[in-house]
This record gives structure tokens, C-alpha cells and sequence, in this order.
């Protein structure tokens, strides 16, 4: 029997073997957050009545009025199997795909993942999304197929008809599972019926079955069917409750957080694995250097900022002082807790291999890196979202007053949600929140600006496009003002696959000098010569910048400079001020004075900095804006309408499927054509077709349309509107 006790907690947290740190993962809509009321209520938590209804981990205001799940939420619970308790850390994570920096975050923190697939929608985009995000930090998954009532009842499925179904849903994940896993664990992590790693069952009617339940307790499909076909769901879930089977799976198949830091510390640190730190993290020694990473950081009306994270090494406890490694600043921790929902339960200390709740750390952000004071450690790797945010507004204070309370808010969220991207511009007094979608930015800027009585004028959506080139641009001469530095630079278009390795997190953008003996074989396999991989100086925004020069004097000096005004371009480029993508600059020649004072900033910056902007504009520049790649669902009679909305949208069809009377139309639309696309889908087909995201990508803007768009960007920012492309 489940059960709930402070100190059976604290003892749980020192026996690893013990302990699940787990992630409730899925599409929108399909039954995280009932699921995960039924495990808190089958520990004791809550009521059995109010589970799938009470909707425990979904305790924030908004979260209750949209009736979807915005912000991840932490529950620590114990549970009995075969008389051993386990301690499971368990995160109920936001099924939007606006929402979806929240379920990559969640994934550093946890080892195992239990993705929910709805029985009667099977394997939507969300679906893969959150499989693709918890393959891609190395968590394990396993299956829960939810809704199997509705099979039963709406669409009165035979026996035979309802395994098919089952069957296809767990291949679809399996093939899933294939396509994002390392090949190492792709063979070995494939949901299996018959292994226990896959669950059937109903969230709302407290019901679940596995199969090695069934031949445990004699139970046959036959009987699912009788009961939940004649409305007998509560003597089912008497029979087969669903947290004894779905944390019986959770036990049984996800690893224990010391099993797992053997792979997955390899995967997240990229710091000496055989020195003190790296052997205490794959050891989980609670006795070691501290190690732990922020994951969430939330605002507390009592307790100030309260910080989640993951311990990987040491002990974390209540008065301690640790380093903040991404701020270079030391905090004194006032509290350390562990979750139970809305509530916290506050400990003395909590050991490595543990999911904490942590108040007194004022500067934090998620994923920030916590270490001793003394012992600073190698940070963890960022936490990067699959997806940019493409969606931008304007913020313009109604009342100067409320303009620093304004930029301290502004600064405050990106700590709390780094998908949301804030830009302060205090050249042109310009405020841009970026976020994955118009939802997230409603969700999490726009309505916490009104509850805090800031007056606030928001522009319409922005599309925020890339600039990029086309061609090679001819060698660009850059001269300082005093004449005495000159740098000779080319530009032209990245290597596909490098671009492509970038973007998919195979090629990591971190400190190029310290790694790139380990980079080098990675670009080479991505299209770059070996000379040129051997001499990349700096990989920011899947842009790269090589050294192509020879025995250049001081060149080494001055370099830093260099790649300061690399990445200064980059974030703002010479057409119209938009990031810039997909770009490989060459370095060829420079003529540096010897005496340092004669190089310094304020001669190296304007040269490099005018030499990339013209030789950007002389490699055939052009802009790439984002596109989504959307599967609408919708019946097939009104599948025609479906269809013109995204037609008269600058939209292509690329596929149609026809299932059981549904039509599933996967097709692109420019993220410019989006906005308010919803309302248009949902008034042409009576409220019955839905869209959800797949994928985005950057595609080239057509040309009849370029000159028009980068003059409505540059007249936005109060640039000149003549630009010669």
C-alpha cells in the first residue's frame, strides 16, 4: 500500500536503489495531470473522490481557468512494491506545445519518463516532441495508454480491434524511440507489452492493467471489457487501481538515479569524468562535491524566489553556502524541501540523486549550476528547448514611472523561463519579449504585467526572421580609423550538415577553444575540410568563424576582439538589424601594429564589424523566415475548408491521411501567415478541426516579397528604409 511519511522520506532519500525521479510527459489534452492526481491520491495524498478532479499539481490560478497545465509541478511520494518501499520524485509537466521549455527543463531533473498517449488520438506531435525531448537529455520512457474507456464505450471496440489499436500506438512510439535515441540505447529502451513497460488503462476512472498484472490476478481483456462496458469502473479499479500499476511500472523499468548518472552524466557535463568532481557524480557520493543544477524558478508570495533542482553530487543543506556558478556569486541557502504540489515539506539536507526545492538563491536562473564555494565546478550543460521562439512582441510602458519595474520583470521571467528571450534595447528604448507561441507570451507575460498593475501598450505579434547569405562574397578589406589594422574576411553559406548538426544538438555551441579537439571529428563527419575544423574560432548561433591565416603576428592578441565582433554581428545584422544564420566567415589575412595600445577595442570592433556587414551584403544576402510545419485534424467532410484556410495563408498541403472518418492534414505555413489562424481553422469547420505543431524550420522568404518585409523591419526600428539588395 502507498503511503506518505516525512520520515520515511528522509530516510528514502539516502538509499538510491530506492528512489524514481520521474516526468508525466505528453500531448495536450491527454490525462497527465488526472494521471498524476490518481498516483498522489493512491499515496495517500488526496482524496480518492477528488482525484482527476481535484487536479492537485494544477494549483495556479490560470492553470485552473484555461483547464491545461502551464507550469511544471514537483511531488515527492512513496510507494510499496513487493514490500520494498521506493521513493518516486515525480514532475507533472505541461502538455502545450507553448508551454514546451518546461517538459525540456523537467527532463534534466528526471531519469525515466512515462509518456500518455490517448487511446482514441493515439501518437500525436506533442507526443514526439516530448519523446524526442527526454531521449535527447537521455531519459528512459516508458508507456501509459490512456483512455482505453472511451474504446470500450464511445467506439465500442472488439477485443481484437482494441490490440490492433494498442499495437499501432506502441510501434508508432517504438519507431519514435528509434529515431531519437543514441543507437546505444534505441535497441535496448523499446517499450515492450510483454515485459511490463507498457500500461493500458483510465486515468478518470482510476483503472489501469499491464500485462504481467493480468496474468498475475487472472484477469483477461475479456473482463477490462465487462466492466467498463456495463459501468462498473469502480469495482475495476478495486481489482486494478492505476497507481499500483503504473508505479509498480515506474519501479520495475525506470532506473534509479545511481544507474543512471553512469550514462547520462557523460551526456550533461562535459567536465573531466576521472577527476574528483566527475568520479563523485557517477558515484552519486553524497560525501562529494556539490554539484546540482536549477531546472525551475518560481516567484513565492512568502518565501521569495524558490528554486527546483537536481542534485548530481554532495549534499544540499538548509543554511549552506554555495556558488552560482553562471552569476560568479555565493548565496547562503535558507531553506531545502521536498515537494508535495502546492506544498513544500522543508528537511535539514537532502543527498545526491534527489529532486529539491531550494529558497534563498535571489539570482538564480534555470539552468544555473550550483557548486561549494570553495570547489567551483565545471557548469552543466545548458538546458536548450527543440524549438525557438518565434513570436515577439513590443513592450511599451503607458507610465515612465513603471518603467523599472517594467525592465526588472522583464529581467526576472528569463531567469524563470529562458524560451522566453528578452531584449532590452536601450539605443532605441525598444522592449521585445520573444516566446514559442501567442499563448505562452499571454500566459506568462501578459497576464502577470496586469496582476502586478503594470500599465503596459503590447505591439501586435513580430515575426522575428533570420538573415543569411546565398553566395560567396568576394575578400573584404576592414580598416581601423587609425589605419594601422586591417583584416581581409570573407563570407559565405555554413556546410549543410554542420548547420544541420547544430541544430539538432549533435555539434554544441559552447566554448570552442576548450573542446575542440573533441569537435573536430564531429565537423568533419558534418562537411567541414579538416583544415578548417582545425582552425574554428568561435560556433555562435550556427554561424562559424575560421582562421584562415597564416603566422599572422599578434593575431593571437587580437583575436578575442575578433570574435567579439563576430558574435556583436551576428546578433544583429546588416540588412535589418535580425539575427544572422547559416554563415561561415573566413578570416584570410589581417595587418595588426605592434604596439598593443595602437589594436585595441576601439580600432578592432568598427573593422571586423564593417568588414562582416560588407561582406555580407556582397554574398547574395537574403532573408529566411520561420515556418511551422502543423498537423490539423478535422473531419474529413469538412476537410476542404481545413485546407483553404491554409492555402489562403501563403500554405502548402504536404500530406493527407483519412482514418475512421478524420482527416489528418500534415501541411506548412509561414509563421507570419499564423496568427490568428486558430480562430479562422475552428470558424470554418463548426469548432471541430484542431492544429497542433511539429516542427519549425527557417525557410527562404520569396523574393517578391523580401524588399517589402526588411523595409517594414527597418522602418520598425527606425532605420533608414533605403537598403540596396
Amino acid at each position: 500500500m502507498a503511503k506518505d511519511k516525512t520520515d520515511l522520506i528522509k530516510e528514502l532519500m539516502k538509499k538510491p536503489q530506492q528512489i524514481r525521479n520521474i516526468a508525466i510527459a505528453a500531448h495536450i489534452d491527454h490525462g497527465k495531470t488526472t494521471l498524476t492526481d490518481n498516483l498522489v491520491a493512491g499515496a495517500g495524498m488526496i482524496s480518492d473522490q477528488l482525484a482527476g478532479q481535484q487536479l492537485f499539481t494544477d494549483f495556479d490560478e490560470q492553470e485552473q481557468e484555461r483547464g491545461i497545465t502551464i507550469f511544471s509541478a514537483n511531488v515527492s511520494m512513496v510507494h510499496e512494491v513487493d514490500g520494498t518501499d521506493y521513493l518516486v520524485n515525480l514532475i507533472d509537466t505541461p502538455g502545450h506545445v507553448d508551454f514546451g521549455g518546461d517538459v525540456t527543463r523537467a527532463m534534466r531533473a528526471v531519469d525515466g519518463a512515462v509518456i500518455l498517449a490517448d487511446a482514441v488520438e493515439g501518437v500525436m506531435p506533442q507526443t514526439e516532441t516530448v519523446v524526442r525531448q527526454a531521449l535527447h537529455e537521455r531519459v528512459k520512457p516508458v508507456l501509459f495508454i490512456n483512455k482505453v474507456d472511451r474504446l470500450i464505450r464511445e467506439l465500442k471496440l472488439t477485443p481484437e480491434q482494441m490490440q490492433e489499436r494498442f499495437m499501432n500506438i506502441i510501434a508508432q512510439v517504438n519507431k519514435l524511440i528509434q529515431k531519437y535515441a543514441e543507437k546505444e540505447y534505441a535497441a535496448q529502451w523499446i517499450v515492450n507489452v510483454e515485459n511490463g513497460s507498457v500500461a493500458f488503462g483510465s486515468a478518470y476512472r482510476k483503472w489501469a492493467i499491464s500485462v504481467p498484472y493480468m496474468k498475475e490476478h487472472k484477469i483477461s481483456f475479456k473482463d477490462i471489457i465487462d466492466y467498463a462496458g456495463s459501468e462498473k469502473d469502480e469495482e475495476l479499479a478495486k481489482k486494478a487501481p492505476l497507481h499500483r500499476i503504473v508505479l509498480n511500472m515506474v519501479a520495475k523499468h525506470m532506473p534509479n538515479p545511481l544507474d543512471s548518472q553512469e550514462y547520462r552524466i557523460n551526456k550533461i557535463w562535459h567536465g573531466d569524468k576521472e577527476g574528483e568532481v566527475g568520479k563523485s557524480m557517477n558515484t552519486m557520493d553524497p560525501n562529494g562535491p556539490l554539484g546540482v543544477v536549477i531546472i525551475k524558478v518560481v516567484p513565492d508570495p512568502h518565501a521569495g524566489l524558490v528554486a527546483t533542482g537536481r542534485i548530481f553530487s554532495g549534499t544540499l543543506k538548509k543554511g549552506q553556502e554555495v556558488k552560482l556558478i553562471g552569476q560568479h556569486m555565493n548565496k547562503r541557502i535558507q531553506q531545502v524541501s521536498v515537494y508535495k504540489g502546492p506544498q513544500r515539506i522543508q528537511m535539514d539536507e537532502i543527498p545526491a540523486g534527489n529532486i529539491v526545492g531550494i529558497v534563498g538563491l535571489t539570482d538564480t536562473f534555470s539552468g544555473e549550476t550550483l557548486s561549494d564555494p570553495e570547489r567551483e565546478i565545471e557548469p552543466f550543460e545548458a538546458i536548450k528547448h527543440i524549438f525557438e521562439p518565434v513570436v515577439t512582441k513590443s513592450i511599451d510602458c503607458k507610465d515612465p514611472k513603471d518603467l523599472p519595474k517594467l525592465i526588472m520583470f522583464l529581467r526576472q521571467v528569463s531567469k524563470e523561463d529562458p524560451t522566453l528571450v528578452v531584449k532590452i534595447d536601450e539605443e532605441t528604448g525598444e522592449y521585445l519579449v520573444s516566446g514559442l507561441g501567442e499563448l505562452h507570451l499571454d500566459a506568462k507575460v501578459e497576464r502577470p504585467l496586469n496582476e502586478k498593475g503594470i500599465n503596459v501598450t503590447l505591439s501586435p505579434p513580430i515575426v522575428i526572421y533570420r538573415e543569411t547569405v546565398r553566395g560567396e562574397s568576394p575578400e573584404v578589406e576592414g580598416k581601423s580609423s587609425n589605419k594601422h589594422n586591417r583584416f581581409y574576411i570573407t563570407v559565405e553559406p555554413i556546410e549543410q550538415g554542420v548547420y544541420d548538426a547544430i541544430a539538432k544538438g549533435e555539434i554544441e555551441e559552447k566554448n570552442v577553444k576548450k573542446y575542440l579537439k573533441d569537435l573536430i571529428p564531429k565537423l568533419i563527419e558534418a562537411g567541414m575540410s579538416r583544415d578548417e575544423a582545425k582552425k574554428l574560432q568561435d560556433l555562435y548561433d550556427k554561424n562559424s568563424l575560421v582562421d584562415a591565416t597564416k603566422g599572422i603576428q599578434y593575431l593571437n592578441e587580437t583575436m578575442e576582439l575578433v570574435i567579439d565582433a563576430f558574435e556583436r554581428i551576428m546578433k544583429e545584422g546588416p540588412i535589418c538589424g535580425e539575427p544572422c544564420t547559416a554563415l561561415k566567415i573566413k578570416l584570410h589575412d589581417a595587418k595588426l601594429h605592434e604596439d598593443a595600445i595602437h589594436r585595441g577595442p576601439a580600432q578592432v570592433l568598427p573593422a571586423v564589424s564593417d568588414a562582416l556587414k560588407e561582406g555580407i551584403m556582397k554574398a547574395k544576402p537574403t532573408l529566411l523566415e520561420p515556418v511551422q510545419t502543423i498537423r490539423i485534424d478535422v473531419p474529413e467532410e469538412l476537410m476542404s475548408n481545413a485546407m483553404n484556410q491554409v492555402t489562403n495563408r501563403r500554405g502548402q498541403v504536404l500530406d493527407v491521411k483519412t482514418e475512421m472518418g478524420a482527416a489528418i492534414v500534415q501541411s506548412k505555413l509561414p509563421v507570419a501567415e499564423m496568427f490568428g489562424f486558430e480562430g479562422q481553422l475552428k470558424s470554418a469547420t463548426g469548432g471541430k478541426g484542431f492544429y497542433s505543431l511539429v516542427d519549425v524550420s527557417f525557410e527562404k522568404i520569396p523574393e517578391d516579397l523580401k524588399l517589402g518585409v526588411i523595409q517594414r523591419i527597418r522602418e520598425r526600428k527606425g532605420l533608414s528604409k533605403d537598403v540596396n539588395i
